[in-house]
């Protein structure tokens, strides 16, 4: 069963609910990660955005998003929004990252001067990755 099934709009999912359903531990370690880093907590969010509609989770610090978890069945993906201001230091850092990473940074076009990261966490290279991007958007 898809996630937009199992939780339609009417029916919010618990954070346990969404961590049995996505039943990954980099999805635990991410979210623990940036709950105590950044004293942040997250806000479940239905989305009914075309390209991944369903409840999703944010994370925001002073207002600003750092990022969007998107859950699926035993995986999830990040969303980082790298703009302008956040574009040097990000490109500073893609020789570092993951093979998946730098391929998906150079062939996400900008929008309104921003790349929108869909970043599918596999493994633990791509969560530092993330955690890296998501470090340099808190600092912008």
């Amino acid at each position: 069963m898809t996630w937009s099934t199992l939780w339609p709009q009417n029916r919010k999912p618990s954070p346990d609910d969404i961590a049995e359903f996505v039943d990954n531990p980099l999805w635990k370690t991410l979210c623990s990660w940036l709950e105590s880093g950044y004293r942040t907590v997250p806000r479940i969010e239905y989305s009914r955005c075309g390209m991944a509609p369903g409840w999703n989770v944010k994370y925001k610090k002073g207002g600003r998003a750092l990022c969007t978890l998107y859950p699926a069945a035993g995986s999830f993906t990040c969303l980082v929004c790298i703009g302008q201001r956040e574009a040097m230091a990000a490109e500073a850092l893609l020789p570092l990252c993951s093979p998946p990473v730098r391929q998906l940074y150079h062939t996400a076009s900008p929008l309104n001067g921003s790349r929108w990261l869909m970043i599918p966490v596999t493994d633990e290279a791509v969560l530092t990755d993330v955690k890296e991007l998501i470090g340099i958007r808190a600092a912008a």
